[in-house]
């Protein structure tokens, strides 16, 4: 049948607080940044003209109803978007640290997204999508884990692609066990996997990338697996081949949205080219392009609303 979305991702939308200098009080200064790893690859797929849609859970609040506009505006489907009085829009800080590294300070006992329940999954929502995206912050508790599951399973059944980036956020977890749980759960359910170079290493226990991803292939069998290795660059391994591409040099002020730009650019041209019959060249071509891509989004503040057109991306690769 034909699908009304291109990608549909289901997770956190949250407000990322960034910092923004200091005040004449000496005081540190906070930008409210829209966020939420899910919308930020949805927010890349509608700068690239794909038509998504988003599943998740924000407070009946100023900052819910900041997140609902800010996606709407993005081009994102915020239908399913729903917002709950009973709870908190969830936020984040960030620290930033002078090499632009950066630590989380989350305010989620509970948050929003993580209130999401499987009621609130229509599986014939889901159904109408090409590629399922997901993360594992929905994954963190019981209701949102069962949710996820539930759109999982919708996704499988209508013979979606699934894509997962397990965006490891080690403070948002009980214990390491869990989160390493998740990510197995989420391993064993996906086509296309997007993981980072300390995400590779926390699952397989290797510090070897090829090694930690010849494991993962091995007791997954995930035919893409698409490996992030920051300012290095990137890989991506399919049908037993191995392409890398180096990544772009550029001014990076933060690098928060930079690995969910990467996903997004990765599922736009997999929409585009197909996922059956790709060829080194196009392997090539799809991490160059999330290379820049990815890149841009590093000199800007947030990510919702710093994502790159295509033109930009072609001239940093120009």
């Amino acid at each position: 049948m034909e699908k009304k979305y291109d990608v549909i991702a289901l997770g956190e939308l949250l407000i990322d607080f960034t910092m923004n200098g200091q005040s004449e009080q000496g005081n540190n200064m906070f930008e409210a940044c829209p966020g939420g790893a899910p919308c930020n690859v949805l927010a890349l797929l509608n700068k690239m003209g794909k038509k998504t849609a988003f599943l998740g859970k924000v407070g009946q609040d100023q900052f819910g109803t900041l997140l609902k506009n800010t996606i709407t505006e993005a081009g994102i489907d915020s239908s399913m978007l729903v917002m709950d009085k009973s709870v908190n829009t969830t936020l984040a800080f960030v620290h930033t640290f002078p090499d632009g590294d950066r630590e989380f300070s989350f305010y989620r006992n509970p948050g929003a997204d993580m209130m999401l329940t499987e009621d609130e999954v229509d599986p014939a929502f889901i159904a109408q999508t090409k590629i399922f995206h997901f993360g594992t912050l929905s994954m963190t508790h019981d209701g949102v884990r069962a949710a996820t599951k539930k759109a999982v399973q919708a996704a499988k059944e209508a013979g979606c692609l699934v894509s997962f980036d397990p965006n490891l956020r080690p403070p948002l977890w009980s214990s390491l066990d869990l989160a390493k749980e998740q990510m197995e759960y989420g391993f064993g359910v996906c086509d296309i996997l997007k993981i980072s170079d300390n995400e590779i290493q926390f699952v397989s226990g290797k510090e070897d990338y090829d090694e930690g991803i010849a494991y993962l292939q091995e007791k997954y069998h995930i035919p893409m697996i698409l490996l992030t290795m920051g300012k290095d660059g990137s890989r991506a391994y399919y049908k037993g081949m191995r392409v890398e591409r180096p990544g772009f040099t550029v001014k990076a002020i933060e690098t928060t949205g930079a690995g969910d730009t990467f996903c997004g650019s990765s599922l736009n041209y997999l929409v585009e080219h197909g996922f059956d019959n790709l060829t080194e060249d196009q392997l090539g071509e799809l991490l160059t392009f999330a290379n820049a891509a990815a890149a841009i989004v590093t000199t800007k503040k947030g990510a919702i609303r710093s994502m790159p057109e295509r033109e930009e991306v072609e001239a940093l690769i120009g």
